[in-house]
């Protein structure tokens, strides 16, 4: 289901050093933390946009837009999807009110 993203990953890893000019990854990363947070609030905000307008398609590009640039932010960041997809499992089959909870706890 998800090796799309793992395939994207791999890509985005790839890029990391290249030309920002030959690449608009490559340029997101020569932006910086800064401009790659801008970008990603940029896209959420785009998302909530989208669902309050309801359309299906511009939700899910939408939201393909930010799993991309979110994809980017946590390889910047030496992260990976695994790490992701870790933490999705630890919460699985817990509620949110308790998983909320614990955070506020530590």
């Amino acid at each position: 289901m998800h090796e799309v993203l793992y395939r994207l990953q791999a890509v985005l890893q790839q890029r990391r050093g290249a030309d920002p000019q030959s690449s608009y990854t490559a340029r997101l990363y020569a932006a910086g933390l800064d401009g790659m947070l801008k970008k990603i609030g940029e896209e959420a905000t785009e998302l909530v946009m989208a669902g309050k307008d309801g359309v299906p398609e511009r939700i899910v590009a939408e939201t393909a837009d930010l799993w991309f640039h979110t994809l980017l932010f946590l390889v910047s960041q030496d992260l990976a999807v695994d790490d992701v997809l870790a933490e999705l499992e630890r919460r699985f089959g817990r509620s949110g009110i308790d998983e909320k909870a614990a955070r506020s706890s530590t």
